[in-house]
């Protein structure tokens, strides 16, 4: 019915078109998620000096995010150039001091917070993206298709049409 050769020219086909579907839908998210595509490190958040008074008068401070996004095993340092004492969480940081927070675990977090004019900070600690889940994620995608099209080709193959009786 098929030749052998037609048989792995379409399994080959199916694979290559399933690994080229499996990189754009798992890499087009990534490049949304790139915050996420690192190693842990620490990361260093200042508490500017007059950051008290802004909070009384209900404006954000400029140099002060609302949320922050981290990869579990980052380690957060607030370093209070304030005046005042400041609280985030579980940190207390007494004015000209800093504090440290270890983001171990991936999970979302609302702190309270007295820099912030909401009284809250929000942290998210992710799983980072590693190359290796990078590339799960596109086989994971392009295996099952690889074989769907594989299928879907054998199945709707077009029919040699027959010469017609003179």
């Amino acid at each position: 019915m098929y030749s052998r050769s037609f048989v792995v020219k379409r399994i080959l086909f199916s694979v290559v078109l399933a690994l080229l579907l499996g990189v754009l839908i798992s890499e087009v998210p990534f490049l949304f998620l790139q915050d996420t595509a690192r190693a842990p490190r620490e990361i260093i958040l200042t508490i500017p000096p007059g950051t008290a008074e802004q909070i009384a008068r209900g404006e954000q401070p400029p140099s002060i995010p609302e949320n922050m996004t981290f990869v579990v095993g980052d380690r957060l340092v607030v370093r209070n150039e304030d005046s005042v004492d400041h609280k985030l969480g579980p940190l207390w940081i007494p004015a000209n001091s800093s504090a440290q927070l270890s983001l171990d675990q991936e999970e979302s977090f609302a702190y309270e917070c007295t820099f912030q004019p909401g009284q809250y900070f929000g942290l998210d600690v992710r799983e980072p993206l590693t190359p290796g889940t990078r590339i799960y994620g596109i086989l994971y995608i392009a295996l099952p298709m690889a074989i769907l099209i594989a299928l879907y080709s054998f199945v709707f193959t077009p029919k040699k049409k027959e010469d017609a009786p003179a």
